[in-house]
């Protein structure tokens, strides 16, 4: 009977409520699935970056540029980074006072205030701070797609220091910090506004401004290495699972649902992108299945965290068939020199996304809409989403190009873009056969 005493029945119970209990009625601390899944999630986001775009961009031009784009990729991770925890983490995330609304405050800068035991919900701030981080690094290294084969390295590092702190910062405080966009009601679940419609108008921009590579379009300028840029496109497409799912920061249900829509919607993308290849041109390509993956990821972003498996479906299909035609009127009609298609991709992506995020969190096993929010108001609320990323993102876009063009240049010489980048901005080349 000493086994069964009172000092053994107490432990026993302590034990069973420890596991049976809700987390929050003990205490609310840190959850021990939520940041391993968070840690998972931070390193595939970043690998999405290095190695994934930057394999995926850098087979796309052509061999006497390869380099260029790898090392634009790395150097943008760096910089960003660097800055990030200068400054970058607390505008984005930290609390901006009276002008909360607009932009985050001081309280973070150089992470001051983050400890060990800083928590954000159940997860480390530490974790909370580099999961964003890689969110932050992402979206200007997707606008060199834009620029690549005949933008200066120097103007490339400027051009992507400033835009993160006048066109990133701002918007992604304004969807997920608490400013005015959170409070309208905006859904953004991991990026459709601050990640895909931010980096896709900066494109377009880029494009107009830098104007065509020499010999465009009358030039054919093929991929020089499609198996590099089918490896990036696969890395892609696992990396994106932290990059939505983790955007549920916790290993729960949502996160789940999360990253079933998300493989949804890369299929269903990449397969209507191959079918309209191949009902127009006779055959499927390599090249158009893996867009139509990237288009159909793109759109599904925003809504990971609130449509349905159906909705996911409809999502993923719609960007592969809207994504294709854009792209090709972009290029075939508008002549727009946007050399990886960042806009189409991702820039028509994110804003297909972004809409259909508020016709599909009600219906089709979808979830998320507001206590007394309407479907039709919601959809007015994304679109006003929309329009201020665009509107907000373009404007300080060709400022921030007009300036940087007065006084560093934009673009490489005639001469030395025939040459390639490689060679004239880094002395190396990316094969010596």
């Amino acid at each position: 009977m000493s086994y069964f005493g009172p000092k053994a029945i107490n432990t026993l119970l302590f034990l069973l409520l420890m596991n049976i209990w809700p987390q929050s009625v003990l205490a609310a601390e840190l959850s021990v699935g939520d940041t391993a899944w968070l840690l998972t999630a931070t390193a595939l986001v970043l690998f999405m970056t290095i190695p994934g775009l930057a394999l995926f961009y850098g087979g796309l031009v052509r061999s006497k540029n390869v380099l260029s784009v790898l090392m634009q990729c790395f150097a943008i991770t760096c910089i960003v980074s660097i800055l990030w925890v200068f400054y970058g983490y607390s505008l984005a995330f930290g609390d901006g006072g009276a002008m909360n609304a607009w932009i985050g405050g001081s309280d973070r800068i150089l992470l001051n205030n983050m400890g060990r035991d800083s928590l954000v919900g159940s997860i480390p701030e530490t974790v909370f701070s580099m999961f964003q981080m890689t969110f932050a690094i992402i979206t200007p290294a997707l606008i060199a797609g834009s620029f690549a084969e005949r933008m200066k390295f120097s103007t490339m590092l400027c051009f992507s220091a400033i835009w993160l702190t006048v066109v990133y910062l701002p918007i992604c405080h304004w969807v997920w910090g608490g400013g005015w966009l959170a409070k309208m009601g905006l859904l953004d679940f991991a990026g459709g506004t601050v990640v895909h419609i931010n980096a896709g108008v900066a494109a377009l921009i880029a494009a107009l401004v830098m104007g065509k590579r020499k010999g465009f379009p009358g030039t054919a300028m093929p991929p020089h290495n499609l198996t590099m840029t089918v490896a990036g496109a696969a890395m892609l497409w696992v990396g994106w699972f932290g990059f939505n799912a983790g955007s549920a920061l916790a290993a729960n249900g949502n996160a789940g649902m999360a990253m079933l829509v998300t493989h949804i919607g890369a299929a269903s993308g990449a397969l209507a992108w191959m079918m309209m290849e191949w009902l127009r041109h006779g055959k499927p390509s390599v090249l158009g299945i893996v867009t139509g993956m990237v288009a159909g990821l793109g759109t599904i972003t925003p809504a990971s965290g609130y449509a349905g498996p159906i909705g996911a479906l409809i999502i993923g299909s719609s960007a592969g068939l809207i994504c294709y035609y854009s792209t090709a009127y972009v290029k075939g009609v508008l002549h727009i020199d946007d050399s990886l298609d960042v806009f189409p991709v991702h820039g028509v992506g994110g804003i297909l996304g972004t809409l259909m995020t508020g016709v599909f969190v009600a219906i089709l096993g979808g979830s998320g809409l507001a206590a007394g929010m309407t479907i039709g108001g919601q959809v007015a609320v994304q679109f006003i989403g929309v329009i201020a990323t665009f509107a907000w993102c373009a404007i300080a876009t060709w400022i921030i190009l007009k300036v940087l063009d007065a006084t560093l240049g934009l673009r490489v010489t005639s001469e030395q873009e025939v040459e390639g980048l490689d060679t004239v901005l880094h002395d190396e080349t990316g094969y010596n056969l």
